[in-house]
């Protein structure tokens, strides 16, 4: 038998099984380091981000009900936009703004994370299937996530084409044609 498979309630066991750096052969697991805590102000920037992407998700739901039993139009809708937002901003993030310790926490964890919903999408599909519209929680369910991937996906080539037109344009600014193919243009102009 494993060493697990045998667990009794007297067992020590660690609160955290990740934090404890265990070796087979041992008997008594050494603890690792704790893991460097999160800066207050990091925490700050998600909770202040959460702070406005909850109320601007519920606005959202004020300003656009969706009637009972159909299609959770409004919830599909912030969903997908938040998932289109996301990709785009992590790759300006990644590779265009210059590094900021509060920007992807902000907006991506913070508001971002509040305004996009994990929990009204699967409540809105359990409150069709209990009203018997079982192929309006199907397209709820299927269709969310078809059009999360599209807009995920819309949003990381749109974000990286920006990219690439910035990094040409940056090249050209740093590295102007030469006056004789300046010159060249011109003439067959």
């Amino acid at each position: 038998m494993t060493r697990d498979a045998d667990l009794t309630p007297a067992d020590d066991l660690p609160t955290d099984p990740d934090l404890v750096e265990s070796d087979p052969a041992e008997s008594n697991p050494q603890p690792q380091a704790p893991r460097p805590r999160t800066p207050r102000r990091v925490v700050a920037a998600i909770a202040a981000g959460g702070a406005l992407g909850g109320p601007a998700r519920y606005g959202l739901g004020l300003a656009f009900p969706t009637a009972p039993h159909t299609f959770p139009a409004t919830t599909f809708a912030i969903n997908i936009t938040g998932s289109f937002v996301l990709a785009l901003l992590m790759v300006f993030i990644l590779d265009v703004w210059p590094p900021n310790a509060y920007v992807r926490p902000f907006f991506c964890v913070g508001f971002l994370g509040a305004y996009t919903t994990f929990s009204t999408w699967m409540v809105d599909t359990d409150r069709l299937l209990a009203a018997g519209a079982y192929g309006t929680a199907a397209a709820n369910v299927f269709l969310s996530l078809a059009a999360g991937i599209a807009a995920t996906s819309l949003g990381l080539s749109l974000g990286r084409g920006i990219a690439a037109w910035r990094g040409k344009r940056r090249r050209h600014l740093e590295h102007p044609a030469p006056a004789s193919v300046l010159a060249l243009s011109t003439e067959q102009s």
